[in-house]
């Protein structure tokens, strides 16, 4: 497949001058393109077998980044911090098409349907977080994203990952997985054998009154759909290079209608945990209670006006459902054979599995103090 001339279908300010590999993301190839005259871009390969309508994936994006636009346009800028940039799609090379015509930034090749977006410049990510300072410009960026788009109607956005970040349906495939393990002959029954599977069984099985905590409470009306990011991972966030300040969030794949409560506790599980999600030592994964306070200061600083007092009350079962949710599937995908996350070897996702469910007991453990850091930060 010759990278370069997928990247000069879109509409770039340049000729592709160079491809490689950017990041390392579970579901979609990803790959920065630089074109003559330094310009980078981002060039991705939808994953078709988790993304089945990429052009919904595409409409969803540029609905976000329209409002986006518009909210910021509106907003006073802050002297002391760096403008807040917004990953945009670059359109198809030739032919006239409307702006915000999303199949027009959509490049199908083979059985593939690559995009672009345009590159965060002057920026990086982190893989882990080690100090409070990062932390805090975590928090802030997912509250920035979510002050930009609470406003945004959640109808106006398709549900492209049906199911997606709803914890009951993981846990409802997991048992189906479970239960074809029974039959003792199948590789599910096989990967079960396995000491450590049969752990992560247990586990789960004495935290199944957890699963639904958040659905019941939409379900009853104390919690309501709203635009959420789906995916903010340490990793998804942007931070200035000379400021340090969070300036982007990115990969805006999953960005759907949903809890704001998983994105809260996505974020602090993959930010407290210095150790990171692929650690192997389990002994050294942990949730760092000032990290928390860091990253929940920085969220709320942007966005504590749109929470309710229904969201503040369910913080801290999002904080401890994400890994349990997170661990499930990673779980559940070795037990299927790994269809779902990009793996390096055979035991991968029961690994990541394992430092879940450890990042879970720890947030058990401390959950007086985490209460009432919760508690403190938010009657501040």
């Amino acid at each position: 497949m010759n990278l370069l001339e997928l990247a000069s279908g879109f509409a770039t300010e340049g000729t592709p001058q160079r491809v490689e590999p950017l990041g390392t993301g579970n579901v979609n190839a990803t790959y920065v393109v630089e074109v003559t005259g330094g310009r980078r871009y981002v060039l991705q390969r939808l994953n078709t077998a988790v993304f089945e309508r990429p052009d919904l994936v595409m409409a969803n994006l540029e609905t976000v980044v329209r409002h986006c636009r518009q909210r910021l346009a509106a907003d006073i800028p802050s002297g002391d911090r760096p403008p807040w940039q917004v990953p945009t799609p670059v359109p198809l090379r030739g032919g006239a098409h409307a702006e915000l015509d999303a199949p027009r930034h959509l490049l199908h090749h083979g059985n593939g349907s690559w995009r672009m977006i345009t590159f965060i410049e002057g920026a990086h990510s982190l893989d882990c977080l080690q100090h409070s300072s990062e932390a805090q410009e975590v928090g802030r960026a997912l509250g920035r994203f979510h002050a930009l788009i609470h406003d945004l109607p959640a109808a106006q956005l398709a549900d492209t990952l049906e199911g997606f970040h709803v914890t009951p349906r993981y846990h409802a495939r997991y048992l189906e997985v479970l239960s074809a393990g029974a039959t003792g002959a199948s590789a599910v029954a096989q990967r079960l054998s396995d000491p450590q599977a049969q752990a992560c069984v247990a586990f789960m099985e004495a935290r199944q009154d957890l699963v639904p905590v958040l659905e019941q409470a939409r379900e009853a009306g104390h919690l309501r759909l709203r635009p959420i990011h789906g995916d903010p991972k340490v990793n998804n966030v942007m931070l200035c290079n000379a400021t340090g300040c969070a300036v982007a969030m990115v990969d805006l794949d999953t960005v759907k209608p949903g809890l704001l409560h998983y994105d809260i506790g996505d974020a602090l599980r993959s930010g407290c945990n210095p150790a990171g999600e692929e650690t192997t030592d389990l002994e050294a994964v942990s949730f760092d209670l000032d990290l928390a306070a860091a990253m929940l200061r920085g969220y709320l600083h942007e966005a504590g006006a749109v929470l309710t007092r229904h969201d503040i009350a369910h913080l801290y079962d999002a904080v401890r459902l994400l890994p349990f949710e997170l661990g499930m599937r990673f779980f559940c995908d070795h037990l299927q054979g790994d269809v779902y996350f990009r793996v390096n070897h055979a035991r991968h996702n029961l690994e990541r599995a394992l430092v879940q469910f450890r990042l879970a007991e720890s947030i058990e453990a401390q959950e007086p103090e985490l209460r009432e850091l919760i508690s403190m930060l938010c009657d501040s």
